[in-house]
């Protein structure tokens, strides 16, 4: 898998839970922060397109859980991006620093609400075509 963008962390003490480890949902944080990250670079703002009647959301999301990530940890989020008919699949990785094992592995599946309609989104397509 190519990865085209990521977005370092530090795990902060309250995203633990008891056990001493980040809490599941917190991953998904991390991801989302990274794609949000990853569209600011292609030159995308939510809010101007949310004007314009476009909402990217997610259609569905998987995520598996390797290794546990602890307070204090450093680590990356890579992501990887495919287009699959009108939707955008964001495939994320989290590493832990500096050994690189990997955490925790995501796919995510987004599309876009064009006018309160499914849709294509041309913005999203012409920002994201070069990195395809």
């Amino acid at each position: 898998m190519k990865f085209i963008f990521e977005q370092k962390f530090d795990v902060r003490d309250y995203e633990c839970d008891l056990q001493g480890i980040v809490n599941n949902a917190v991953y998904q944080s991390y991801m989302e922060h990274t794609r949000h990250q990853f569209i600011k670079t292609a030159g995308l703002d939510f809010a101007e397109l949310h004007a314009k009647g476009i909402d990217a959301v997610v259609a569905k999301i998987e995520i598996a859980y390797k290794r546990p990530l602890k307070s204090g940890d450093k680590f990356v989020c890579k992501l990887a991006l495919k287009k699959e008919g009108i939707r955008y699949v964001f495939f994320q990785e989290i590493y832990r620093l500096p050994d690189m094992e990997l955490c925790t592995k995501g796919k995510i599946d987004t599309v876009s609400i064009v006018n309160g309609r499914l849709g294509e989104s041309p913005e999203m397509d012409e920002a994201f075509a070069k990195l395809l």
